[in-house]
């Protein structure tokens, strides 16, 4: 592997990271991976864990969320027929499953960070801290939304998750795309790479070809055009701008313009299935 760039923890710690190329799988992977990864989400500001809305940043965050949640579940609905039971991994403070629940489907949640469970029990949703004692083809939907590029031992990891599918289960995967715009612009300020939390930066290529060791293939891509607003925002004020405001809507415009003709958009929805024999 090769050097992509140096950036740091600009959210905590201000510790430096390499970001190198994966060739094989055209993904950037971070170094080194601190032995005492749980620490550097050990803070309330860590949003996915939280529903508080100190500043604004947090309050743009719960807002455009809200409006997530349905189009998530409806994504979901728009795959899956028949049955409806659902896994999501990583589920944070649990408002997906919550909205999931209200449309019908049976719900299972995995969230490692005990505040995020702790915040999640608050309303009534219990979730287990791991996968490991789940039995395989169990279920017809699995989400991970912007989690993959939190796990270790990411083949281990997609072997498992894929195995708990059912034979016409569907996988959704929501992750950053280090090839758009906003990506480019920041570089190693780019909000996205959140190292050391996020240990893998995926391209289209990357998850086309992880998950084909596994029998499973992409069959829709969508665009999350809030994130290269949003992300845009994040990476203005770690680069202390004065006008941070305007240089990210500016910004996320202009990535999401961009994509309409490269598809590189700062965030995108992959939708898998199992390769059909």
């Amino acid at each position: 592997m090769s050097l992509y760039l140096k950036t740091k923890d600009y959210f905590n710690t201000q510790e430096e990271f390499d970001l190198l190329y994966n060739n094989e799988f055209d993904m950037l992977s971070t170094h080194p991976i601190p032995k005492n990864l749980d620490t550097y989400y050990n803070s309330e500001d860590y949003v996915s864990h939280s529903d508080q809305k100190k500043n604004i940043i947090d309050k743009i965050y719960q807002l455009v969320k809200k409006y997530s949640l349905k189009k998530k579940v409806g994504l979901l609905n728009k795959y899956t027929k028949d049955s409806y039971k659902l896994l999501d991994i990583g589920a944070g403070t649990g408002e997906f499953l919550l909205t999931a629940k209200s449309k019908g489907w049976e719900t299972t949640g995995i969230e490692p960070n005990e505040l995020a469970r702790n915040n999640a029990a608050l309303k009534g949703i219990n979730l287990k801290s791991d996968i490991s004692k789940i039995e395989n083809n169990t279920y017809d939907a699995i989400t991970l939304w912007h989690v993959l590029e939190h796990l270790p031992n990411l083949e281990e990891q997609t072997k498992k998750i894929t195995s708990l599918l059912k034979k016409n289960g569907t996988l959704i995967i929501a992750v950053p795309n280090y090839k758009s715009y906003d990506a480019k612009k920041y570089g190693p300020y780019w909000a996205a790479y959140d190292v050391p939390r996020h240990l893998h930066h995926f391209s289209k290529n990357s998850i086309s070809k992880i998950f084909q060791k596994h029998s499973m293939e992409i069959i829709d891509i969508k665009p999350m055009l809030f994130d290269s607003y949003y992300v845009s925002l994040l990476s203005e004020k770690y680069k202390n701008n004065s006008n941070r405001y305007f240089n990210a809507f500016i910004t996320g415009l202009t990535s999401n313009l961009k994509a309409m003709s490269s598809g590189e958009y700062s965030s995108l929805i992959y939708v898998l299935k199992k390769v059909k024999n």
